[in-house]
């Protein structure tokens, strides 16, 4: 017995070293790139050229299956998870109808791959026929698992104005998500903000309210999980308020309250630099500690 003692230990913290180690990749294949952790997928990030704009379907959590859903016939513009924007100088770079307006990936470059996390870097131009390009953007991708039940996709975007740019009014702006109907308020589920406030309408719910961070889940093939957004303190319109559904869609939206009489208004040769962290999880927002998430994030 003595002798295996050693033997036994060894085995014990190799695997326990094992389970710690997580291998993370990103793979360009057709036009996806796959995000897998330890051989599963995670997500994909959807760069065709015949998409309004580049996107993450599925969004997979705990369980494998993906917290987020992919259009419907009365929102067939909300692609699971995803950055756009509606009225930029008369385009239209969220909704349905390419010769609206595209954001269209110039290259997608894999950075790491392999190890305990994946980056990639995205470059995308704003356009559509007949009018100069107003945006250029760089987006630079990062997945990571710092747990068994917790995934991270930080989501960190620069947009230069390439010719002075105006934004009328809209609640189709920026960094957004849709919910798979399982998860939604209006099945069940939970909508909470930073502030305990629940659910899209009254004093008490989340819409227009300014929040660092929203938090959905629900529950669904008996275990609750879910899909939290986190704004980082250094984006421009920190803490944006919030556009809010119960059906299971959310936003941190500044252009639906603009301050400058209904207009977003950014002269050629600016930037504007914005940093998310989403975070898929099991449980509530109390068990996933979505608050302490977002304090070790604000110091990043």
């Amino acid at each position: 017995m003595k002798k295996l003692l050693p033997i036994l230990f060894v085995v014990f913290f190799a695997l326990n070293n094992l389970s710690a180690q997580q291998k993370i990749t990103a793979e360009k294949i057709g036009d996806k790139i796959e995000f897998r952790i330890n051989g599963t997928l995670f997500t994909n990030y959807i760069i065709s050229e015949y998409e309004k704009y580049p996107f993450f379907y599925p969004v997979n959590g705990p369980s494998n299956a993906s917290v987020t859903s992919m259009r419907n016939a009365n929102y067939p513009h909300h692609s699971s998870l995803f950055f756009g924007c509606d009225k930029v100088n008369g385009g239209n770079y969220w909704q349905e109808g390419l010769e609206r307006g595209q954001i269209v990936s110039l290259r997608a470059d894999i950075l790491e791959s392999g190890t305990d996390k994946a980056i990639i870097e995205n470059e995308c131009i704003w356009t559509r026929p007949g009018a100069e390009a107003p945006i250029k953007d760089t987006r630079r991708i990062s997945v990571s698992k710092p747990s068994a039940d917790k995934f991270y996709l930080d989501f960190e975007i620069t947009m230069e104005m390439l010719i002075d740019v105006t934004i009328n009014k809209t609640n189709h702006s920026l960094f957004s998500g849709r919910m798979d109907p399982d998860l939604a308020v209006i099945n069940g589920g939970t909508m909470v903000n930073a502030e305990g406030q629940q659910g899209e309408k009254g004093d008490d719910g989340t819409f227009g309210k300014r929040s660092p961070w929203i938090d959905c889940y629900g529950e669904r093939m008996g275990k609750k999980e879910g899909m939290a957004i986190l704004q980082h303190p250094g984006n421009a319109w920190f803490p944006s308020p919030w556009f809010t559904r119960d059906y299971g869609f959310f936003s941190p939206t500044p252009m639906y309250w603009p301050e400058n009489n209904g207009k977003t208004k950014l002269k050629k040769g600016e930037t504007i630099s914005l940093r998310y962290r989403v975070i898929v999880h099991s449980g509530d927002e109390k068990e996933a500690k979505i608050a302490e998430e977002f304090e070790k994030f604000s110091k990043e």
